[in-house]
């Protein structure tokens, strides 16, 4: 492998890297405390966008761990800013909860379904027939279809949830319009991440628990990428794929030593 810059941010997935069922994964505190103490600019990512930084952010506290707001990426903010990049001040009928919804008013948009100029998919704990229905004549009457991940399904205490990408097959299904995804694996929520914090990919590494989206968005948007083991891909699954982390781990508390 080519000699790489040495490393002066980072961005790190959350479930899967940090936690692991609401249970903080141990050597995340230190990793964090690491970071704080550096100086260096880092981002917290999910994948999720139910939750606004603020509800994060909380529930990060009472697992223990320390994120300040502003370190806190979700795809909810990326596809809010890729709207706000795309066409400012504009419309849009939106599934999803209160991470989607907040993010949109503070850029501006109005959220109506009378004509938007968007349908904005996100994820939401219920689904409604209703509002997908509504999302099917509204795309089918124009509106351009977006959604902040592609994650079909999503983790829960009694097993896997549809989740935003499988949602997102059914409206296809219904309209024959494919989505624009803003979240992981595009790596456009990796660069607009780094240009948040001010930081450049050739100087940033990525860390992940899942190959097909946190190394591939890593890779795709020029940075160093970190496999951890404690999330859902496994040692002997690495080799399935056509690209390679930069390096595999067993978990975040071998990466402390590298802040």
């Amino acid at each position: 492998m080519a000699d790489r810059k040495p490393i002066e941010s980072w961005l790190t997935d959350m479930d899967g890297v940090l936690i692991h069922e609401g249970v903080p994964i141990p050597g995340a505190d230190a990793f964090l405390k690491k970071l704080r103490e550096s100086g260096k600019p880092f981002l917290v990512l999910t994948n999720n966008s139910i939750y606004t930084p603020r509800d994060l952010h909380a529930r990060l506290v009472r697992m223990g761990l320390d994120v300040p707001i502003e370190n806190i990426w979700t795809s909810a903010l990326a596809t809010a800013k890729f709207l706000d990049d795309q066409r400012p001040c504009g419309s849009a009928y939106v599934i999803g909860e209160a991470g989607l919804t907040t993010a949109l008013h503070d850029i501006g948009y109005i959220l109506t379904d009378h004509e938007p100029d968007y349908v904005v998919l996100g994820e939401t704990r219920t689904y409604s027939f209703e509002a997908m229905t509504k999302a099917v004549r509204l795309i089918n009457g124009g509106a351009r279809f977006i959604c902040t991940n592609p994650d079909e399904t999503g983790p829960s205490t009694e097993g896997p949830l549809p989740a935003t990408g499988a949602v997102a097959a059914l409206i296809t299904k219904a309209t024959g319009k494919q989505p624009y995804f803003a979240g992981k694996p595009n790596p456009l929520m990796m660069r607009t991440g780094l240009n948040t914090i001010g930081a450049h990919s050739e100087t940033s590494a990525m860390i992940g628990d899942r190959m097909d989206t946190d190394v591939l968005a890593g890779m795709e948007a020029g940075m160093q990428t970190f496999l951890v083991l404690t999330g859902l891909t496994r040692p002997e699954q690495v080799e399935d794929f056509p690209y390679r982390p930069s390096k595999v781990v067993d978990s975040i508390a071998d990466l402390v030593d590298r802040v």
